[in-house]
């Protein structure tokens, strides 16, 4: 019998960030159809950046809820140089740039690069092909099996637990788990650099990112992680979020992608 592999989380915050109306756990689990997994990478720093940031926004409206597709915004810190420091940008968002690029066979990277299931997406500018790259997604089966669940301290904290199995032998000694935190309806008014003097609206922005966590096959055991921190104080958990996914560190290929609001 194969043993999910488990991550746990401790979601510290002050309690006046979480509502105390939220008294029951949110829990989701991934289905039998493999849901993709969308990556943006973006900078504030960036010209071209916010019509492709414009667009991740608009997906939801457009029917691509969750359940349909998981997008993240990583924010790339290599344009900070020219004027503007973006404060959602982190070095280790341009390293999973270039760990994708280098899984996905890309010869270089750039923003804004969207990133379809591992593979570097220039057709998102293009409806009828990111819809059709939706749908044949969906038609795929289910690599592997994902859960998760949130649910509220009384001390105000927020416990997640994140599970995950290979639905295949072949897939496990090659499949990584990857768990992000994000928050929705964020804006800046950008003051300096290429984008000067604009307010740029944000969503689906990573705020913390963990992994890879390998999976590595042996069934004997079931493997845990855990982890505390603190949401900062200008994070709104009514706008916050988890997404994890599972991927071939060989190929970049996704396996099984799923996300879930925090409840409010």
């Amino acid at each position: 019998m194969s043993f999910a592999r488990l991550f746990a989380i401790y979601l510290g915050t002050a309690s006046m960030l979480i509502t105390p109306y939220i008294n029951a756990a949110c829990v989701a689990q991934s289905g039998k159809e493999r849901v993709p997994l969308l990556e943006l990478y973006t900078s504030e720093g960036c010209s071209s950046c916010p019509p492709a940031e414009q667009w991740l926004s608009s997906i939801n409206a457009a029917g691509y809820s969750l359940d349909k597709v998981v997008p993240l915004a990583f924010h790339v810190d290599y344009w900070d140089y020219i004027g503007w420091k973006d404060r959602f940008a982190k070095p280790e968002y341009s390293a999973r740039q270039n760990e994708v690029a280098s899984m996905g066979n890309s010869r270089f990277v750039y923003t804004p690069q969207v990133v379809f299931n591992g593979s570097d997406f220039r057709g998102w500018q293009q409806n009828s092909r990111f819809n059709q790259s939706i749908n044949d997604q969906l038609k795929q089966p289910a690599r592997a099996n994902l859960s998760l669940n949130i649910e509220p301290n009384a001390n105000g904290d927020l416990s997640l637990r994140v599970s995950a199995q290979t639905l295949q032998a072949n897939d496990s000694k090659n499949a990584d788990i990857f768990i992000a935190i994000y928050e929705n309806k964020l804006s800046s008014q950008v003051n300096a650099g290429e984008n000067s003097g604009r307010k740029l609206d944000h969503d689906y922005v990573v705020r913390e990112f963990y992994g890879p966590f390998k999976l590595d096959g042996n069934d004997a055991n079931n493997v845990g992680w855990q982890r505390t921190i603190t949401l900062k104080s200008e994070w709104k958990a009514r706008n916050a979020g988890v997404a994890t996914f599972v991927q071939d560190r060989t190929n970049g290929a996704v396996l099984q992608a799923l996300a879930l609001k925090i409840c409010s």
